[in-house]
């Protein structure tokens, strides 16, 4: 079966009908619009069925290769690729489905960096590595990403050491936990460039799309995506949707029936998974998107009002975003495809800030999504209650999931919590939440503790697109001047080796 093709939101004749390997590499389409599948294939509830005795991975591979044929990647090479992501996952599931009072939570923090995004960007390195093996791009590739918190980490444990990768992560300075940012700053590799900007998330946000708009500066440093504008991250995030499914139908919900999902939602992607999943043929109920304070997607996805407003610093940090990526998709499929209408739409609302849908249009929308908002005082009431009734702690951005779910009268059987990220990742604001109850909070892992003591390396650089593209030509120019030093000492190394054996053999 041949791959899955892809054409930009925005309807650019250049922008169609491209192939997975040049999505991945790509990252954004040169029009600014983002990639989406041509067709969303489907499955049967047969072939869902047939995975159930699968591991993880194997299941994954069946699944991706709906999208992923043996023209782009022969299915072995994929299953290779998948395995040995998963491999870096602390649990046998990746991703385990527990029972916590009344309904399940999916916990996505068994990877390297304790958060979701391990999962996509783990799987996303290696379509990387795999693609500039094939010669790709010359080999080479400076992928530029933006995070709130998680992906900078994510994006770092999956890139760190690959051959012909620069990885340059921007953050907001000042506006990621004192553990995210370490997770970043600790990691000392040579391809590895992490930079505090002055600003918020959605300032970085808009240096990266800059940049991807800039033809020049783009193919000159064969600029590259992390952030979930890539389609490899939405398509791999498919997978635990399915995995989360066969473990609720393995004996507490009727194969057939629905289940429910509460996604902690900042750039849409992690509940654009599902949406997609549902469309593909899995058994979806209610998808429910759960915000913190920073709500423009609960104030669309109930009054129609997509408006951006200055952001609040919350306890939820990696959810303190004003404008969300990855809504561009679901707007695109949502006005039905329709590049046209919704290049005008979006063009619009980067110039003032506005999109406002009405009617039949916010009637399908709300079929399609429920919503719900979870300020800072209900998210420490959920983490508070969670550890007292259930001797389970929740990080501050699952505990909105979680809160999404009562408010919307789904905490049953049925329905998952996604858990984005492990609490020990946010001390400050669980032991805020739980400074006296029994039990306390669990110290947190050795992985997280270590990170106090480790030396960190990391830029500041000014909130301009110029001065970080500025930033990434340089480290490009001293990695490759390394390169050549490096490559030059071995040839010297070599050559002085030969010069003595011969001197050697002579004197004999």
């Amino acid at each position: 079966m041949p791959s899955t093709t892809y054409s930009s939101t925005r309807g650019s004749p250049g922008q169609k009908s491209i192939s997975f390997s040049q999505v991945v590499m790509s990252g954004l389409a040169h029009d600014r619009g983002l990639f989406v599948p041509d067709v969303i294939p489907k499955v049967s509830l047969d072939e869902v069925e047939s995975w159930r005795s699968m591991s993880y991975a194997d299941m994954s591979t069946e699944l991706l290769s709906k999208y992923i044929g043996p023209d782009e990647i022969p299915k072995a090479d994929l299953n290779l690729i998948i395995s040995t992501a998963c491999g870096n996952f602390r649990s046998p599931d990746v991703t385990p489905v527990v029972k916590v009072g009344e309904h399940y939570v999916l916990e996505l923090f068994h990877g390297p960096t304790f958060a979701f995004k391990d999962v996509a960007l783990q799987m996303l390195g290696g379509f990387f590595e795999y693609f500039l093996k094939k010669g790709m791009n010359g080999g080479r590739l400076a992928v530029l990403g933006a995070t709130s918190g998680d992906t900078g980490s994510a994006a770092i444990a999956g890139l760190r050491g690959k051959s012909g990768v620069d990885c340059v992560i921007l953050y907001p300075k000042g506006r990621v936990s004192s553990i995210q940012e370490r997770q970043m700053t600790t990691i000392l590799d040579s391809n590895i460039h992490c930079v505090a900007v002055e600003g918020t998330f959605d300032d970085c946000q808009d240096i990266v799309k800059a940049s991807f708009g800039d033809a020049a500066f783009r193919d000159e440093v064969k600029l590259g995506a992390v952030n979930s504008i890539n389609w490899a991250r939405v398509l791999a995030q498919q997978t635990y949707y399915f995995w989360t499914y066969l473990r609720l139908t393995d004996d507490d919900v009727k194969f057939g029936n629905a289940v429910n999902f509460s996604v902690p939602t900042g750039n849409f992607g992690d509940i654009l998974a599902g949406y997609y999943a549902k469309r593909m043929g899995l058994p979806v109920g209610d998808l429910v998107v759960a915000t913190n304070e920073n709500d423009i997607l609960h104030r669309f996805f109930t009054h129609g009002e997509y408006h951006r407003r200055s952001i609040n610093k919350s306890i939820s940090p990696s959810m303190d975003i004003c404008v969300s990526s990855n809504f561009e998709r679901y707007l695109y499929h949502l006005l039905d495809d329709d590049s046209s209408n919704l290049k005008n739409l979006m063009t619009a609302f980067e110039s003032t800030g506005k999109l406002t849908l009405e009617g039949r249009t916010l009637a399908k929308a709300k079929a399609d999504f429920k919503s719900a908002r979870c300020d800072t005082a209900e998210t420490l009431n959920v983490i508070r209650s969670y550890n007292k009734d259930h001797g389970y702690m929740l990080c501050p951005h699952s505990a909105v999931g979680v809160s999404a779910l009562h408010q919307t009268n789904l905490a049953n059987k049925h329905s998952v919590a996604l858990a984005t990220a492990h609490d020990g990742k946010f001390p400050a604001a669980c032991s805020q939440a739980v400074p006296d109850l029994p039990p306390p909070p669990p110290p947190p892992p050795p992985q997280l503790a270590m990170l106090k003591t480790m030396p960190t390396r990391s830029q500041a650089c000014e909130n301009d697109a110029k001065a970080v593209q500025d930033f990434v030509r340089r480290r490009i120019a001293e990695r490759k001047g390394a390169k050549r030093r490096e490559k030059a000492a071995w040839v010297g190394a070599a050559a002085l080796v030969v010069i003595v054996g011969i001197i050697l053999a002579r004197r004999r």
